[in-house]
Order: structure tokens, then sequence, then C-alpha cells
């Protein structure tokens, strides 16, 4: 729950430190005192939308600071993880606008973004007012309100696990048929390709390999003499036999040597090794010049064919593998499309039924929520002085989607024989404020760490019923923490804590208060509520009365 509010410099005020406290916490004042100021500023910090010009006339930035309470199992704790910040049982929001606008937010201490904010936001605070057209008065949200309120969350995440399946098995199947109908089109290339590619099924590298050989054999003719000339230079009636008689005459001498003729002797060894591979080399390039012109002839036609079929296709010659496998794939597709497309039609009509029957039991399910929320919404009108109003969850059916096939709209009737409608069509302001009060205690009955705020919920009620209303918000209020704002003498006197929000002019500027109020104050503000500028004797009775009621 909040613990505390620190403002400072913000519209028309320039320092403010409130600290609530659990139960009913009331803030009273005159019109225009600036109490609207004080939800501004709350719903700055929490990254609301709110006005554009904040801060302060005069100062150079302005700040709020909100600090919470969680408990071990409080979901701003998961939010918190799922940012990757620092959790702990105290929860500091902080966050600075500057005069020129920039906005900057912290929370325990780590800079976030305005996401952060709203997602903590969520999970701390909820603001309620005759103006909220986000929550219960936005019918596009009643269907979730319905589904929370009767505890339908795992019925809702099979529907929408059904609907993934389904819409996964459908664009499968579209695409299936897509394909299908390419490879139709393309049916007679795409068996021509693969024919002739088979045919002369060639291999990566290939088409290198036989450019080299063929530019070997194209040379063969024109290189084979010198070759043949070089080998001829080298053998036993060349060099070689020329070094194996040096070689042979020294080491018949060596021994008389004395050891000088050692090198040559061993140079000339190594000479007639190298000689020897060199023949050798010779010789078998000598053999691969041995050239079969039809062998030529089909190295070239192959050549020339692979070469054909790249130009053909706009492939690289070692890909034209590669490209056969891919039409071979296609045509895949083309000969199994009837089987697949009728296997992937039967997996989407078995889907499309496990959809249907999961929705239709939400729908059941939603339907007795529904009963359940309207007796529990006559229960809790009645002691807020409407027992003749009924209210009404009309489910009707709706496009299939992900959370059904239901739509969800609430209505009411605030005389007996009188037409139903929409909720915010309907109800004139003070009856709308109080179908608003009873929504809320029964949509929020199973929430716990959630501080509620009433902006003038009771607006357009007096009397009984604004006594009524107040009770109802003093019993909400046991099971937590609710903040209220409120202009009626009988809401403020059900408070457990009161503030008084004043307006004053200090150095010529107007700056707004916050005043935490004891037993005598609150008399006197309660008074004032009652009687106006001049607080009577009669007034303050009247308070009296009010507060021990």
């Amino acid at each position: 729950m909040l613990q505390s509010l620190d403002i400072r410099d913000m519209l028309i005020i320039d320092r403010l430190e409130l600290n609530f406290q659990p139960g009913l916490n009331v803030l009273t004042g005159e019109t225009g005192a600036g109490k609207s100021i004080l939800l501004d500023a709350l719903g700055f910090v929490l990254g609301w939308r709110g006005r554009a010009e904040l801060v302060r006339t005069g100062a150079k930035q302005g700040e709020v600071t909100a600090v919470f309470d969680l408990s071990d199992t409080h979901p701003a704790k998961t939010v918190l993880e799922d940012a990757g910040l620092p959790v702990s049982d105290e929860l500091i929001l902080r966050r600075v606008n500057m005069a020129e606008g920039r906005k900057t937010a912290w929370v325990n201490d780590r800079r976030v973004s305005g996401e952060v904010l709203r997602a903590l936001s969520d999970v701390l605070v909820e603001l309620h007012g005759q103006q909220d057209d986000r929550g219960l008065l936005n019918p596009r949200a009643h269907r979730a309100l319905l589904d929370d309120f009767g505890g339908l969350l795992n019925e809702v995440s099979v529907v929408r696990k059904c609907w993934r399946d389904l819409t996964a098995a459908q664009a499968e199947l579209s695409k299936a048929e897509v394909d299908l109908t390419k490879a139709r089109a393309e049916e007679d290339f795409l068996r021509h390709t693969v024919a002739e590619l088979d045919e002369l099924s060639p291999e990566p590298g290939e088409e290198a390999s036989l450019d080299a050989k063929r530019r070997l054999m194209q040379a063969a003719g024109r290189i084979r003499d010198d070759v043949t000339r070089a080998q001829g230079a080298l053998g036993h009636e060349g060099a070689e036999g020329r070094v194996g008689d040096a070689f042979r005459w020294l080491e018949g001498v060596a021994d008389q040597a004395e050891g000088r003729l050692d090198e040559a002797l061993a140079a000339l060894s190594r000479t007639l090794t190298e000689l020897g591979e060199a023949e050798a080399a010779i010789a078998s390039c000598l053999d691969a010049m041995n050239v079969n012109p039809s062998e030529l002839e089909l190295a070239e036609e192959r050549l020339f064919a692979i070469r054909a079929l790249s130009r053909k296709h706009a492939v690289a010659p070692d890909e034209l593998a590669m490209f056969a496998d891919a039409a071979r794939q296609k045509l895949d597709v083309l000969d199994r499309g009837a089987d697949n497309i009728a296997a992937l039609r039967s997996n989407v009509k078995s889907l499309s039924a496990a959809y249907d029957q999961a929705a239709e039991k939400l729908t059941t399910a939603r339907k007795k929520a529904a009963k359940k929320l309207d007796a529990a919404m006559s229960k809790e009108l009645a002691p807020l002085k409407m027992e003749r109003a009924e209210f009404a969850t009309e489910i009707s059916e709706s496009d299939a989607g992900p959370a059904g096939k239901d739509a969800v709209l609430f209505q009411v009737a605030t005389n007996p024989g009188a037409p139903a409608g929409p909720l915010n069509k309907i109800a004139s302001g003070g009856e709308l404020s109080r179908f608003l009060l009873a929504l809320k205690v029964c949509l929020t009955s199973e929430a716990t760490g959630l501080t509620m705020i009433f902006d003038e919920i009771d607006r357009g009620v007096g009397g009984a019923t604004a006594d009524a209303v107040g009770r109802r918000l003093a019993a909400l209020a046991d099971e937590g923490q609710v903040l209220v704002v409120t202009h009626s003498p009988q809401v403020a006197a059900r408070g457990a804590h009161h503030w008084q929000v004043a307006k004053g002019v200090r150095n010529g500027a107007t700056l707004s208060k916050v005043a935490e109020l004891g037993d005598i104050e609150r008399v006197d503000e309660i008074a004032r509520m009652l009687s106006g500028d001049r607080i009577t004797d009669e007034a303050r009775a009247a308070a009296r009365a009010l507060l021990t009621g």
C-alpha cells in the first residue's frame, strides 16, 4: 500500500510530505484548493498520462517520490524481477520533470522507462472516478473484468492455446496450398529441369576440373616436342649420363684425395637424385599428353553442357546440383501435395473442434459468472439506496478470437420497467457513482495489496445516500487502503484518516497545503462542509454526530 508521497515544486505545491495509513483516507477542501493536484502528482510518479505542464512556475524542476509497502506475494515484485530491478519489501518510485519538459524516473534508485512505471502502476494503484473510461465504463474491458471476477483465467488460457494452435495450423495449410499452386504452375518446367540435370549429373568443382583438363589437352600438341627434347637432355644420353660418369671417375680416386672430394661426391649424388625425379615428372607429363582426340571432344562437350545449363538457370556451375535438389523438393511437394493438404485440412478441422469446445465451455462459465456478478451487484446496490435498480451482465456472440466467442457488456436499468442500457449511457451522475462503487466492490473483492483511489465518487449524492456510500467505502477499506477525494461530509466522517487541502498566498505566490487533521480539526472541517464558510455550533454538533454515527 501507499506509505508516503513527497511532492516538490509541482503545479502550486512547493513542498509537501504526506504519510498515508491503511484503511480509509479522506481528502477534503474547498473547490479549487488543489485536491486534484495530489492525484496529478501521484499519477505523474506512476507514469500516467496527465497534464503537460506540471513544474511550478519559477522552478527549474518538479519532483515526486512515492513509497509503497509490499507484501511477500505482492505482484509488483514480479514486475520488478521481470524488469531486472532490485526487489524488497519497500518500493521507492521517484520521477523528475524538468521545466523544459524532459522527464526521468527511478525505481529503487535504478533509472527506468515510463513503461516500467506503468506496469508497476497496474498492480499498485487503481484510480476511479466518474470520468474513468479505461476500466469499468469501457465496454471493451468488461469481458476481462468478468473473467477476473469469475476466476476464469485457466479457462481463458486453454482457449488462447487452442486459438494459437488453430491459427498456426491454418497458416500452415494456407502456405501449403500456395506452395502447391505455385508448384503446379511450373510443373512442366520442373520435370524437364530435373530430367536434364539428372542426365548430366554435374558435380561441384567439375567445371573447373574439366576446364583445366581441356586446356592441358589443347596445349599438349604445342609443347610435347620441347618436353621430349628436355627429357632427352636429362637422360642417359644427356645430363644424367655425364653426371654419372663424373661421379664414377671421382669415386675411383676419392681414396687418394684424402677426403677433399667428399663434398663433390655428395653434391653429385644429390644431383643424380634430383635429375631422376625431374625425368620421372617429365615422363608423367608426356604420358598425360598422350591425348586421344575423342577424349578431348568428350571433355569439351561436357564442359560446354555444364556451362550452358549454368547460363540457362542463372546459377553458378558448382550450384547446379543444389539447384536440381531444390527442383526435386518442389516436385516432391507437388507429388505429395494432395495427401499433405488433406492431412493439414484434417488437422485444422480437429483443432477447430477443440477450439469450439473450449470456447463453448468458457461461454458456459462466463454465463455462470455473470449470474454470480449480477447477484453480487444486487446485494451491493441495496445499501447504496438503489434497491430498485437492476444490473445485468449481457453476454452475446462475437467473432471468434483468442479470448473466445463472447462479447460482454454491463447494462443497467435505474428503475423497474425502464429499458436497460450501457452503464455510461443510462445512469445519471449520482447513480453512476454508486453503480461504479458497487462494481468496484464486487470486482476487487479478491484484490490484494492494491491502493484504490476514488476521485469524487460521491458526486451528485447526499443525505442518506451519501452516508451509505461512505459506509461502503469504509467497509471496502477494512481489507486494504482506500483514498477518497470528497466533498461529502457523510463520506468524510467515515474516514479513518483525514487530510484537509487548502490554498493560500505566500510571497505573492498561490500555494496549496495539506494538513492531517486531529479530532478537533476534523469536527471543524466536517462542520464547514455542512454549513459553508460560517461554522456554527449547530454545524459542529451535526459534525460530531456524523463522526460518531
